[in-house]
């Protein structure tokens, strides 16, 4: 596939897009904004996107997206809990903050452990009922994202490199798949996803300095 069709591909698939896939990537690009900001209407937005895409995902044989948004929505659920808790100085109890080398070993081994479990999963399906599934790429879009998620949730810095993981790899996955608007909406995300970086970088860096 050459440029030319890429850009006809994209082009046809934005003007095809349902309204359903419209206000997921709306809310979607929402969430990440206010994760960014450090805002805890992450997660009511981002339930309204999650739950739209699990259907999306079934409806394309995405069964490691599908199960991915499955995950965002009880994490969600963890997540803002975790977000509302104060201290007695009605301080957030959970900082943003960076990981430890042991908690870098355990995000990989988290990482590791459902990536394996998701391709092995999609193999199968593959093989028996759903052969539109790419068990290498779904898997891996689907372990980032899994690890972003558990460690958004804790207010780590290096959730954002796994956001940015995921983004790299859903955009040409939901291209193929012909969700063109999801794929454009990965490619904002992505962006975001460097700006989060820095932001939590720098809130992160001046909190062990003050």
């Amino acid at each position: 596939m050459d440029i030319q069709e890429i850009c006809h591909q994209l082009i046809d698939g934005i003007r095809n897009t349902t309204w359903l896939e419209g206000v997921a990537v709306v809310s979607g690009i929402a969430s990440v904004w206010f994760s960014r900001m450090e805002n805890i209407l992450v997660y009511p937005v981002g339930l309204v996107n999650t739950i739209i895409y699990i259907y999306l995902s079934l409806s394309g044989h995405l069964f490691g997206e599908a199960s991915v948004n499955l995950y965002y929505t009880v994490m969600s659920i963890y997540g803002w809990i975790l977000w509302a808790r104060k201290d007695q100085r009605s301080r957030p109890v959970v900082a943003i903050s960076f990981s430890s080398l042991s908690q870098w070993r355990d995000q990989l081994l988290f990482f590791a452990a459902f990536y394996v479990a998701i391709y092995c999963c999609l193999s199968f399906m593959k093989t028996h009922f759903a052969p539109g599934a790419i068990p290498w790429a779904d898997a891996l879009a689907s372990a980032t994202a899994y690890t972003g998620m558990w460690l958004m949730a804790r207010k780590k810095v290096e959730s954002w490199y796994w956001w940015i993981a995921t983004n790299i790899t859903s955009i040409p996955l939901y291209f193929i798949k012909h969700y063109e608007f999801t794929s454009v909406y990965y490619l904002v995300l992505l962006f975001l996803a460097v700006a989060g970086l820095y932001s939590w970088k720098h809130k992160a860096t001046h909190a062990t300095t003050v």
